[in-house]
């Protein structure tokens, strides 16, 4: 070293450079607890969509009692894009039939293929869906969306699949008739009300018309694919009338995590339904909705 070099040494730490880093620190740590809760809703969002339990009725949980924000809109689709990947996806095969038997269809057919027949069944049993969609969807928003309905109407739906559990039969899913398909349609348009669950009150008619739990399910999980295109549309033109910013890789969470719930949630319903029936799910309605109700009259849990 020649001497008289100056040399340059790391400064010792001061008390005050903490409290700089304070802000970057407190930001780090807030985004992941904002990753974390967009994972668990998303997980929510992925399990209940299909369970016959009500996502409504386990959505609005966190928000009431944990004080979350909403997620928003780019939020709200981008989970049900992720649910819509997974029916999608499991049910490929299922949709290629129809595709292929609706493309073949000509009117001189003596008879039509059973595929394209459940094509024009899913349509119809949509159809009062949009109806009620587009006529009560406001007076729903503004009157109906709050913990007391959720609570009841968990509640009496949950003994409406009892019933349904219980008057099955074993017809399946090539069985279902026009008549058939518009009673499920009508009983889905009552989805509308939160708390009914759209998967729990389309299984518990296509029960009560005598379907077997393997086809009530499988129909309703079809059926559930044009009812989530069609909320993710709305949703994807709201949203692009906004120019509020988006945080992608929340987003790449919840399309992610809802669709991989949602994918296992299908398979293994599908696979243990016929064993476990329905009555797993109507106790867990009944607890679950008698808790909502109770929270409701109590001013220190409902805020």
């Amino acid at each position: 070293m020649v001497p008289g070099t100056v040399v340059d040494r790391p400064r010792e730490p001061l008390p005050w450079d903490f409290c700089v880093r304070l802000p970057a620190l407190e930001g780090a740590r807030r985004y992941r607890l904002e990753a974390l809760k967009s994972a668990f809703l998303a997980l929510l969002q992925g399990l209940t969509e299909f369970l016959p339990i009500s996502s409504s009725a386990h959505l609005i949980l966190p928000s009431q009692l944990l004080g979350w924000d909403d997620q928003g809109l780019a939020f709200d689709v981008a989970v049900h894009l992720g649910t819509l990947l997974a029916v999608l996806t499991y049910f490929r095969r299922d949709m290629a039939r129809m595709l292929i038997a609706v493309l073949a269809w000509r009117p001189s057919d003596q008879q039509t293929h059973p595929d394209a027949r459940l094509a024009v069944w899913l349509v119809v049993a949509t159809l009062p869906l949009v109806v009620a969609g587009f006529v009560f969807f406001d007076d729903v928003e503004t009157h109906l969306r709050s913990m007391r309905v959720i609570g009841w109407a968990t509640l009496l739906f949950a003994v409406l699949l009892a019933v349904g559990d219980q008057s099955r039969g074993a017809r399946s899913v090539v069985d279902i008739r026009l008549a058939d398909a518009l009673v499920i349609g009508l009983a889905q348009a009552m989805a509308i009300i939160p708390g009914t669950s759209r998967s729990g009150i389309t299984m518990t008619a296509a029960l009560l018309l005598g379907l077997g739990r393997e086809a009530a399910a499988r129909f309703s999980f079809l059926l559930s694919i044009p009812a989530i295109l069609g909320a993710s549309a709305l949703g994807l033109a709201a949203l692009l009338g906004k120019s509020e910013a988006v945080d992608w890789p929340q987003l790449g969470i919840g399309v992610a995590v809802a669709g991989a719930s949602a994918y296992t949630c299908i398979h293994f319903f599908l696979k243990l339904v016929e064993r476990t029936g329905m009555m797993p799910y109507v106790v867990y309605r009944l607890v679950l909705g008698a808790a909502l109700v109770i929270i409701t009259f109590s001013p220190a849990l409902s805020g």
